[in-house]
């Protein structure tokens, strides 16, 4: 008869075997997971920067038209919105005692004439001395002089226009008593209209002298005009830290109805890039001074250096490294390894 501790151990033996052929086989090593993140196309995009400016329409030049000396005023020839030509009388002064004190300076005048002519003709006959001779020279110029100061201050009573321009505002009436320095007239250019913005001091240095700018006039919107920047001043006002940049408007642009504090507007596009390669801003990585983006290749993050340019609001230009049509991460590229498997679920624009 068999051993029963030969019997158990067979018996044992085969129910090994028979739970061995049963058991599956180990499972295969899993793929590793895919990152889900969001993409975009490389392209194009306009990063030209936008001008948008708005200013009060103003005469190029203004004069306010003061009193030389003080009076009555005896006649107003001009009034608001005439005309007047360099010379032109606006206004007469009553300068009637300075008119007096003239004729009183000629007389005096002609006397040191006479008084001169006379030591003259004895100095050459030798009677005279040369001091009585320059006592009358001198005695001449004095009265010479006092003449000219009484014909200025006679000048002075006559309100004249320093050049041509029209009459913006009339500050006096006949009968009124004027001091010396206050302000009669204000006269303005108003065939040369300008506008003076105030630029930010990152567009101003994309601006220079003679180039154009579209004009829009909110009073006038039918109305276009093309301007020209004229100059651009060389510092900033106070602490606003901008600068004032001088817009000539078109010579005709009185007769097209634009007049002075009319509100214009600019709106144009300085440092043009119409067709600039871009990728988000946020797409843009920097290791050991070195720009970078990730490339999606085969659904994988493939490294690609690149060489930027500007950045205007949230687009980077892309100088060199990458090719219109591209796919490449739209998120921080921080976080993120060469090689690793991602999934595309969102497509930026």
């Amino acid at each position: 008869m068999p051993c029963p501790l030969l019997l158990r151990t067979l018996s044992l033996a085969a129910l090994i075997i028979s739970l061995a052929a049963c058991s599956p086989e180990p499972p295969a090593p899993r793929a590793p997971a895919s990152t889900p993140v969001a993409a975009f196309e490389v392209t194009t995009r306009d990063l030209s920067r936008p001008l948008r400016l708005a200013a009060t329409v103003e005469p190029a030049v203004v004069i306010s038209l003061a009193a030389r000396t003080e009076g009555t005023v005896r006649e107003v020839l001009v009034e608001e919105g005439d005309r007047v030509e360099t010379g032109q009388l606006m206004a007469q002064l009553d300068v009637a005692e300075a008119a007096a004190e003239l004729g009183r300076a000629a007389a005096v005048m002609a006397s040191a004439k006479l008084d001169f002519d006379r030591a003259t003709e004895l100095k050459r006959r030798g009677v005279a001395s040369a001091i009585e001779f320059q006592a009358a020279q001198v005695a001449l110029q004095v009265a010479r002089s006092e003449h000219e100061l009484w014909q200025s201050r006679v000048a002075y009573g006559r309100i004249e226009a320093p050049r041509d321009s029209t009459v913006v505002m009339r500050q006096i009436e006949p009968g009124e008593a004027v001091e010396a320095q206050s302000t009669l007239f204000e006269l303005a250019d108003l065939d040369h209209l300008v506008l003076r913005l105030g630029v930010s001091e990152l567009d101003v240095v994309h601006m220079q002298a003679g180039q154009s700018l579209p004009v829009s006039i909110d009073a006038l919107p039918d109305l276009q005009l093309e301007g020209s920047i004229r100059r651009i001043f060389p510092a900033a006002l106070g602490s606003s830290r901008l600068i004032t940049v001088e817009v000539t408007l078109p010579e005709n642009a009185w007769v097209k109805g634009v007049r002075p504090g009319f509100l214009a507007r600019i709106e144009s596009a300085i440092d043009p890039r119409p067709d600039t390669l871009v990728v988000p801003a946020g797409a843009l990585g920097t290791m050991n001074q070195e720009n970078y983006v990730y490339v999606i290749e085969n659904e994988a993050l493939v490294r690609r250096a690149v060489t930027v340019g500007i950045t205007r609001d949230r687009w980077v230009e892309i100088l060199a490294g990458l090719e219109p049509g591209e796919t490449v991460l739209a998120s921080s590229p921080i976080d993120m390894l060469d090689g690793q498997a991602v999934q595309v679920v969102k497509r930026h624009e």
